[in-house]
């Protein structure tokens, strides 16, 4: 062991911006806050290889928040490849185009907002008008419009064409969709009919029965995306499928080279969301010379300070 590194104070009358406040963070010893310094460290250092395929992965109650423009602004840059994240990414993602989300708090009483016909997304409030109504009323007419092409559609392509019509809403340049849409970033959904999304596809087959879903389209496409890279590297922010489908795809390939977890989830009961990068090693899943690490703490908090310190490095 080599002592060679003392533990710094941090001085705020030094850090002027997001990154010097970042780095500081690296000499502190300041447990979570030198990991998110390292983690913004391989994240800059992904985002700048160009020989590296870049996967977001994430789960839709962030685009809920205010997070939403964070995850945005990575795709609007450019500085992703590939989306992986779940169903109700798309619903939140889609609906807020059209109608507003309101903050609230987390003790409220629930059964008075169920009278109010209000949903409680942890302190986040969604009117019923402002998520199934919204999403109905706007995606079974694109539905019918994508039906027209063609019969047989993989759900990456679906989540293209919703980003593609959003072009033409008021602000439809404050989604994610429409984003990933122009640049060419596929966005996929893996368990897609677990949310409003799903249930969409589901009342449209109903008048349509020759209208198709072909979810083996979409293995086979990040089958391509993962074996043709050069590099692979992720920035995973919780877990659960999006996570699960994000190593699966690259352990057949050698593993991820780049690898960047946050979590709130413990280790100590087995579940992905808990799992480690590290654990990743073991199933080949993460590469063994990968640079890597987990993050422990809440995504709204730690993602906003993390990438604007890696954007301002990065300049």
């Amino acid at each position: 062991m080599r002592l060679k590194n003392p533990v710094k104070d941090i001085d705020l009358e030094k850090a002027k911006s997001a990154a010097d406040l970042v780095k500081q963070f690296k000499e502190t010893g300041g447990f979570t806050a030198k990991k998110l310094a390292d983690a913004a460290d391989i994240t800059a250092d992904m985002f700048a290889d160009e020989d590296c395929t870049r996967i977001l992965s994430f789960p839709a109650a962030i685009i809920s928040t205010g997070t939403r423009g964070i995850i945005r602004d990575l795709v609007r840059k450019k500085l992703v490849d590939v989306l992986i994240t779940t169903s109700g990414m798309v619903d939140h993602d889609f609906a807020r185009v059209f109608a507003d989300y309101y903050a609230g708090e987390f003790e409220m009483d629930d059964v008075k907002l169920h009278k109010e016909k209000v949903n409680r997304l942890g302190n986040v409030l969604i009117p019923n008008e402002s998520y199934g109504n919204a999403i109905e009323d706007n995606m079974q007419p694109i539905l019918g419009e994508i039906y027209k092409i063609k019969k047989e559609w993989a759900v990456h392509e679906i989540t293209r064409e919703l980003g593609v019509y959003l072009e033409k809403a008021k602000k439809g340049k404050e989604s994610v969709l429409y984003w990933a849409a122009k640049n060419n970033v596929p966005v996929f959904t893996p368990g897609f009919e677990s949310g409003s999304f799903g249930s969409q596809l589901w009342m449209f087959s109903q008048t349509h029965p020759d209208f198709k879903v072909n979810v083996l389209k979409d293995e086979q496409e990040l089958n391509k995306i993962t074996n043709n890279a050069k590099k692979t590297g992720a920035l995973m922010i919780g877990g659960g499928i999006s996570k699960h489908h994000t190593i699966w795809w690259n352990q057949f390939r050698g593993g991820l080279d780049y690898a960047v977890y946050i979590t709130t989830a413990p280790e100590w009961d087995g579940s992905l969301s808990g799992a480690r990068v590290r654990e990743g090693i073991s199933w080949g899943k993460v590469s063994e010379k990968a640079r890597h690490i987990t993050v422990e703490g809440e995504a709204t908090v730690l993602l906003p300070l993390m990438i604007s310190a890696v954007l301002e490095r990065l300049k």
